[in-house]
């Protein structure tokens, strides 16, 4: 049986600390994030910045990159406290046991936070031209490439969580790595035939 690439990445980090998952209660990932921290935990809540135009004034907002989730470096061995915060609803599991996010994911999205490139949520995407960031600030960062209102961006996955962000990039400083989806149509068509 084949391992898959997040499998081996789990288990080649089993000698690391561990972050994990937390999903919570909507609009409640900063009360959690800052009760959890004052339980002496390691906490990390992405947030991205957005303006919001009401009819009388703009205001600048922060909100999270991964609505309903809060993520934390270990402390599975208190799991009752951590379930016990308020807006805590579950651990990310399989099977009764708490999931360890990949750690290249949770890099990936901390280089694209303290980038200080335009962020924001972007819906998980499945397919796409994977590519290899090959200059500047996040030269390694591989993902999606997409594009919105003519711009370019790279969509990075938390596969575990069914959740992306993207950053705004230039397409001169991408690589494809992986086929495009016309190439896979056309694989699954001719090994189903």
């Amino acid at each position: 049986m084949q391992m898959t690439q997040m499998e081996m990445e789990i288990q080649n980090a089993a000698g690391a600390p561990n972050w994990y998952a937390l999903f919570t209660r909507h609009q409640h990932e900063k009360s959690v994030a800052f009760a959890l921290s004052n339980k002496n935990h390691e906490v990390y809540l992405p947030l991205y910045r957005s303006v919001r135009q009401w009819q009388d004034r703009a205001k600048q907002l922060w909100f999270p990159l991964f609505p309903c989730y809060v993520f934390i470096r270990e402390g599975m061995d208190r799991q009752l406290q951590i379930l016990t915060t308020p807006g805590v609803i579950h651990i990310v599991g399989w099977s009764g046991r708490p999931a360890v996010v990949p750690q290249s994911q949770l890099e990936a999205v901390m280089r694209i936070m303290e980038s200080c490139l335009i962020v924001e949520t972007h819906p998980y995407l499945r397919s796409g031209d994977r590519v290899r960031v090959i200059t500047g600030p996040l030269m390694g960062l591989e993902g999606i490439l997409t594009r919105k209102k003519g711009e370019a961006r790279l969509v990075v996955s938390m596969e575990m969580l069914g959740q992306s962000a993207a950053v705004e990039i230039d397409v001169l400083n991408v690589e494809r790595t992986g086929p495009f989806p016309v190439a896979k149509l056309a694989q699954r068509i001719s090994a189903s035939a």
